[in-house]
Parts: structure tokens; sequence; C-alpha cells
């Protein structure tokens, strides 16, 4: 879309008019319009046409700023517009190039001030119109997170997370009206915290995790037992090692083919925020566990295709890796995988049967790659003493087209 002129986005503070910087009042005093919210478009002076946002505002948009396209429009935002707000979006929809940015100190820096953190230092955690279970892999022991929410209850519903999960001894603190006349801080325990919260609020944890808390970290090989699973699970050791192989890259898509329990395509998206993930399962039962598991591990946006490969890749979009954890004999599986990578796209098979085993073999011959096999021995109780119990072994095929 083109503009007549750029659209500027002033960032505001709770401090409003006042905290503005001289540049960003000259943009609001030179407009024709100014939009924003109810809130933001009370804390300043003039004589410009005002428009609230409409409700639902995206599908908005374009329309907006094309009827606005001959006049100097002024948006109002929250502190920095481009850290979660309205100006990301602006720049999506509209391009770079149509977008002018004033910003104001976000609520981000703001809170670091006030509580004597190193912003580097700091995890931030948007959780602004986006499922609280996001926080999960972020919740480690000794970690501090700045947790952005969408309204009041945001607080509240960290802490209960923050218990479940055992770390209710973590230090709660609650920002509220950050650089305004009635900024306030309210800080708790989480296993304890009833404090009643703002609407605009930082949350920032201290993450303490209670004696006996397992750590679940975003580095592959999570314990077996953190999912829920009917026996149809890539064990820990071998799921390192596969996603070794698979490589997950940021924003890069993987497709899990006989997704199981989910895990391969969760420790692909708990290896960086942006990483996305399909997973294929046939059995509809197993479908519904592996969106419980995604959930549950902080991945609630993976997702799951409940149909059969490779009759179902006709709508998925394209992967940049490909992990199929059972049904190599299946015919022209791997063939349908294969073809769906572009250049330098990655194909992971495990098989554990001598049909699937000799299926990985032939594709060794015919494309090279990588051909592990891995025996993995667990110690466990023989009598009164302690002996190795082996797994079945399993073979990995690896693969770059």
């Amino acid at each position: 879309m083109t503009v007549d002129r750029p659209v500027v986005v002033v960032g505001i503070g709770a401090d409003g008019w006042d905290g503005l910087s001289p540049l960003s009042r000259a943009a609001v005093e030179a407009a024709d319009v100014l939009v924003g919210s109810a809130r933001q478009l009370a804390l300043v002076p003039g004589s410009a046409e005002r428009r609230e946002w409409p409700s639902p505002m995206l599908p908005a948009i374009p329309g907006l700023f094309a009827e606005l396209a001959d006049r100097a429009v002024v948006v109002l935002a929250s502190g920095d517009p481009m850290l979660s707000g309205v100006g990301t979006t602006l720049v999506r929809e509209l391009g770079a190039a149509a977008v002018r940015v004033l910003p104001a100190p976000s609520s981000v820096s703001l809170a670091c001030a006030r509580l004597g953190w190193a912003v580097e230092d700091t995890e931030v955690v948007s959780l602004v119109g986006r499922p609280l279970e996001l926080l999960h892999p972020h919740v480690q022991p000794g970690r501090r997170l700045l947790v952005l929410g969408s309204d009041g209850g945001t607080p509240a519903a960290v802490a209960a997370l923050l218990t479940e999960r055992g770390y209710g001894d973590s230090q709660v603190t609650v920002l509220a009206a950050l650089g305004g006349p009635e900024e306030s801080v309210t800080t708790g325990t989480a296993a304890y915290w009833n404090a009643r919260a703002e609407p605009l609020v930082v949350t920032a944890v201290e993450c303490r995790a209670l004696s006996g808390t397992a750590p679940l970290p975003t580095t592959p090989g999570l314990p077996d037992d953190a999912y829920e699973h009917d026996g149809q699970l890539t064990k820990n050791e071998v799921r390192a090692v596969t996603l070794s192989r698979l490589a997950a890259v940021p924003g890069q898509l993987l497709w899990d083919i006989g997704a199981g329990s989910g895990s391969i395509g969760i420790e692909w998206m708990r290896a960086h925020p942006t990483c996305r993930a399909v997973a294929v399962e046939a059995v509809e039962e197993r479908a519904e566990r592996i969106a419980r598991n995604a959930g549950r591990l902080g991945v609630p946006y993976l997702r799951v295709v409940h149909g059969r490969a490779p009759d179902v890749f006709g709508r998925l979009p394209q992967p940049d890796a490909v992990f199929v954890g059972g049904g190599a004999t299946t015919p022209l599986l791997l063939d349908a995988c294969w073809d769906a990578l572009p250049p330098g796209g990655r194909l992971v098979v495990n098989a554990v049967t001598l049909e699937s085993e000799a299926v990985l073999a032939d594709w060794h011959a015919r494309y090279g790659g990588s051909l592990v096999r891995l025996a993995v021995q667990r110690a466990a109780p023989v009598g009164g003493f302690t002996g190795w119990k082996p797994a079945m072994p399993v073979t990995i095929w690896s693969g770059t087209r």
C-alpha cells in the first residue's frame, strides 16, 4: 500500500504530553488527524480530528489509511511502538517507507530502570493477545523475566503458572502506570500472590525453583516423563541426536511425520520462539495428546494435523526440515518428504525394524548422507544388584537436499 506522506507513530507514556520530546510534540501539533485509543487521545491537546481505532483493528487498517492518504496522520501508541506495539503492525501492513516512528521509553526500559535490572540480561515475554502457555520455556532457575500482558489478570495468571511448575518461591513484582504520576510497585511471592492489578502493568519475575523441581531446558532431550504418551515416544537420548540432525534454525518450519506424542516438533519449537512445526498424526487420540503436550510445554502454536502421510502434504506449507519417526516402509513416503524440501532442507528418518533399516540403507546408497545406529542401555535392578537393560537400537538416516 502507498500513502502520500508517511504515517507518524508517536510513542507516549503514562506521563502524557509532558513526557513527549519536542520532535514528538511538533508531530502531534502538525497532525490533521490523530488516531489511537480513547485513553491515548485524551493525553494530548490540540484541535486535530481524532479517531479511535475501530474494532477489530487489523482488517480496518488498509481502508482507514487509504481514506486518510492525503492528510497528515499521527498514530499515538504506548511507549516504544516497535516493542509488541502498533508500530510493528503498521510497518507490516503499510511498508517501512510509509511509516515514521518516534518512540518513547518502553515499559521494558522503565521497568528495568526501577528494578535495577540490565535490559540485555532480562527475558521479555509478550502475552499481549497470546496464550499464557508461551511463558513455560522461559521459566528456568535464576532467570529474570518481564511479562507484558493484555490486562490486569496477567500477574495472577503468571503467579499460578509459576506455582504449578514448582516455582512458587519466585518473587513477583507488578509495576503499574510506569513513568506517570500514579506509578506503583507491588512485590510478593508467586505461591501467595493475591494482589489486585491495574490493566496496564508489567509483571517482573525472579524465577526461584523449589527443592526437587526438575528444570525443563530448551536444549534437546527433555525427560521422557515430561510427556503424556502411550509408548509412541522418541526416547530422550535418541531425541537429542535426532534434533541435532534436524538442526533447528530460527524461523524455519519442521514437519514431524507420525508424530506420536509430538516430542520432536515440540522440542524443535522450544529451541527458539520463531521456530514453527507441523505434527502429522493418523491416530486421533494421539493427535489430541500432542496438542496437550504442546500447551503444557510452552509451544501452543504447534499445528497438529490429523491425517495420513503423504496424503495431507498438499495442504501443508513447505518445510525446511522433515522428520519421519515411523512408517519408513510406507510406499513413496520418503520420496514425497524429499520432494517437499527446498535446497538445503534436511530429512531425518528413524527406524527400529529390519524392514525399515533396509529402506534407510537403500536411501544411504542413493543419496549419501549419514547413517548412524544408536544402542542405549539403562541401569536397572537385577535381583539385588544392578545391570544394564538394553533398549531397542535405533537407526537414523539424515540427509540434506
